[in-house]
């Protein structure tokens, strides 16, 4: 099991915090102060408590898969024509997560600071960047996310302390003021990045111990508090209103932040941020992706399968323009993940207990 490459447990939370942080802290604020208003909050709050008897779940398959790679489990346990079928399925939509985390970052970058620069080249860059770190190993990758991850911290806090001058946290009552249906609704939002937890039973026999029930409540509650702080941080500093129509909420923030009368503009923090997030987030499902797909080490099949996949997977959502591309990530891409994980969460369980029951017949 502790093969040259593999990671701690405590590796896999700093993961975590970077992979599914940058979608929670970004991506789903927008939806959910759209659908939820000034009680988005409530439904990060709800979310979390309906996704916690989950975890089990994902507890109880990475006990019974023995910490084995799930495609050699899989396909010990269901067969290779059915094990193959899930691999393809998966690793592709890991390949459409990543596209379209990297095309909202393309397109946050336009929008924001290089308004005059094409596009395709800035993709060109970064996919070529994402595929060297996918060439590489999962412990290079959780390495690289520690360096990255200590300095995302201390910048979260720093502008989270910063901006207390001007929260107003009265602006976050009456609460349930439009009653329990919209924050019911916007909860899938929040639930559709805690789901991605489930993620990590991919990668579990690259972990050198077992994850316990305590570590997935972690990963669970960090990421609460990742997507609580800046949903929160919205509502108090520019209203509920405002901050519903704010494409990049959490860069919002930053705009306004300042020291004293003569330091102000700390937004150029924000792109260390969002750039070292989101290149852990891609780089990390491509390698997933490979891993599936039985790429992991083979940097020529990367190279020639995998990069020109996902690079004209992403192009092909830079023509959609702006407001098209947020409504299909906002309306669709989230809650299509909150199922997809979830049924796949059901379907590795339904394997685990068929395997359970079979192996006590061989025994008996």
């Amino acid at each position: 099991m502790k093969k040259t490459g593999s990671i701690s447990v405590l590796h896999v939370i700093f993961l975590s915090m970077t992979m599914v942080g940058l979608k929670n802290h970004v991506t789903i604020i927008p939806s959910l102060l759209k659908g939820a208003g000034r009680d988005g909050w409530i439904s990060i709050l709800l979310a979390t408590i309906a996704i916690f008897p989950w975890l089990f779940l994902v507890l109880y398959i990475h006990k019974k898969s023995n910490q084995q790679p799930l495609t050699e489990w899989l396909e010990n346990t269901i067969g290779k024509v059915a094990s193959a079928i899930v691999r393809y399925v998966v690793a592709i939509f890991l390949l459409i997560m990543a596209a379209f985390t990297l095309g909202e970052t393309m397109s946050w970058i336009i929008s924001t600071f290089l308004p005059k620069s094409s596009v395709v080249l800035l993709l060109i860059v970064f996919t070529i960047l994402c595929i060297l770190l996918v060439t590489t190993n999962l412990q290079t990758i959780a390495m690289v996310n520690v360096l990255v991850l200590f300095w995302v911290v201390v910048l979260g806090f720093f502008i989270a302390f910063t901006n207390l001058q001007v929260k107003d946290y009265m602006l976050l009552r009456p609460f349930l003021e439009h009653g329990w249906q919209p924050v019911l609704t916007t909860t899938v939002f929040a639930a559709s990045g805690f789901v991605e937890i489930l993620l990590f039973l991919f990668i579990q026999h690259k972990v050198k111990d077992r994850i316990r029930w305590y570590h997935f409540a972690v990963m669970l509650f960090i990421l609460m508090g990742l997507t609580m702080g800046p949903t929160i941080g919205a509502i108090t500093e520019f209203g509920p209103i405002e901050a519903a129509k704010q494409r990049f909420p959490a860069y919002e923030e930053w705009r306004i932040g300042s020291v004293g009368r003569f330091i102000e503009h700390f937004d150029f923090f924000s792109i260390y941020q969002w750039l070292t997030g989101a290149f852990i987030r891609v780089g990390l499902l491509l390698f997933i992706a490979a891993d599936l797909l039985k790429m992991t080490g083979d940097r020529q099949r990367i190279w020639k399968v995998l990069t020109p996949a996902f690079f004209f997977m992403t192009l092909s959502l830079v023509p959609m323009g702006d407001v098209l591309f947020h409504r299909i990530k906002g309306d669709y891409l989230l809650k299509i993940t909150f199922f997809f994980m979830l049924l796949l969460s059901l379907f590795l369980g339904t394997v685990a207990l068929v395997s359970g029951k079979s192996s006590k017949k061989i025994k008996t």
